[in-house]
């Protein structure tokens, strides 16, 4: 009764980093699409990716027209477009090399776009202990504050749906720590910002200079949503 998504909890945290003017998003990882659809809110176009097939056929069903949801690995095949605005992702990114992945999304950006993703973390308890302990006791506190909130709504702000339900793939344990995962987005994204946040994610930002070269058009195999 007290559980709840910190995948939802963050969509706003990323909401809040989206670039202005902000036309064009790639959400990378989409899953069911419950935050392409909140983006779309935001902006005129959302490109929604993921590798699943059941994850797009579901995000199909609850996005608006203005999202293109697209079956496709961004370490494999072309991006349904290039030059965006911003490129978002929740707990996306450890299941894949994040080197590699940050060249693709770091290229597709246009110059001034922004990166922004929420990424799971591996445990380092040695260094990050004081932000275990808080998130353990943080997360029953605000479970039973969503919990009331939901009773006298009619809804939960950040319900959480078992990955049974939805095929969302699941991993255990995260390949790199914060601190790992820093050292690799500095040297990929020259200036990429890492930080731990309380429940169990962290959060990498990076803006792609303005000065930088545009990225080339995209070839042929351009897939289509």
């Amino acid at each position: 009764m007290l559980d709840w998504s910190h995948n939802t909890y963050y969509q706003r945290l990323l909401l809040r980093h989206l670039p202005r003017p902000c036309r064009r998003v790639l959400d990378v990882g989409c899953g069911t699409g419950a935050f392409a659809a909140r983006l779309a809110q935001r902006v005129e176009h959302v490109d929604a990716v993921d590798r699943s097939a059941p994850m797009i056929e579901q995000a199909r069903r609850h996005t608006p027209d203005t999202v293109t949801c697209v079956l496709a690995d961004v370490l494999v095949d072309p991006l349904p477009g290039r030059d965006y605005d911003a490129i978002v992702s929740i707990t996306a990114l450890h299941h894949m090399p994040l080197e590699a992945a940050l060249e693709v999304l770091g290229a597709a950006l246009r110059p001034g776009g922004v990166l922004a993703a929420v990424v799971l973390p591996r445990r380092d308890l040695r260094r990050e202990w004081p932000v275990e302990l808080a998130a353990a006791v943080g997360h029953r506190l605000l479970g039973v504050v969503f919990l009331v909130t939901g009773l006298l709504r009619g809804g939960h702000p950040c319900a959480k749906e078992h990955h049974t339900r939805t095929g969302m793939p699941v991993l255990i344990d995260a390949p790199l720590t914060t601190r790992q995962a820093a050292r690799v987005a500095a040297a990929v994204l020259p200036g990429a910002r890492v930080r731990r946040l309380l429940f169990w994610r962290y959060l990498l930002l990076w803006e792609k200079p303005r000065d930088a070269c545009p990225t080339p058009s995209p070839g042929p195999g351009h897939p289509r949503g």
